[in-house]
């Protein structure tokens, strides 16, 4: 075994939350996830004890994305304000100030909040925004090829 194969490797991000349910279904529909097998919602009426506890998130090919832990209490971020720091922040990217134009409103109708707006950036136009739980993520257009890192 080499070196590099007795690294840890990133698994996903975990974000906590007061909703586990409510956060795995904004990002599963912001980001068309898949949840992993048995982790589904239930049907209509049932039980969602998986609901209130540990969720994961897994791209429609498998690999592990986003995992939610409910816990009782979170105090929201207040950043880019004083106060309450982001701690951890998501960034997402699109290919042009046109996605972002129609990621911000499927952003808003999925109960997202604006909470900073840089369209006008040149550079790099972009727009942070709150979760449901107030975690903050950034949408940004990225002028690199999807392949390329940042």
């Amino acid at each position: 075994m080499t070196d590099q194969d007795s690294r840890p490797r990133l698994c996903q991000v975990v974000l906590d939350c007061p909703d586990a349910r409510a956060l795995a279904e904004f990002y599963r529909a912001l980001l068309g996830l898949v949840y992993r097998p048995g982790d589904e919602p239930p049907e209509a009426g049932a039980d969602d004890e998986r609901g209130r506890d540990w969720l994961v998130l897994r791209t429609p090919g498998g690999a592990s994305q986003l995992a939610f832990q409910q816990v009782d209490e979170l105090p929201e971020a207040t950043w880019p304000q004083d106060g309450v720091p982001q701690q951890l922040h998501l960034d997402l990217t699109v290919p042009s100030v046109e996605d972002l134009r129609t990621q911000h409103d499927r952003v808003l109708s999925l109960g997202g909040r604006l909470l900073l707006d840089r369209m006008d950036d040149e550079e790099e136009p972009l727009r942070v925004y709150a979760d449901l739980a107030g975690h903050p993520f950034c949408v940004f257009v990225s002028r690199r090829g999807a392949s390329e890192p940042l």
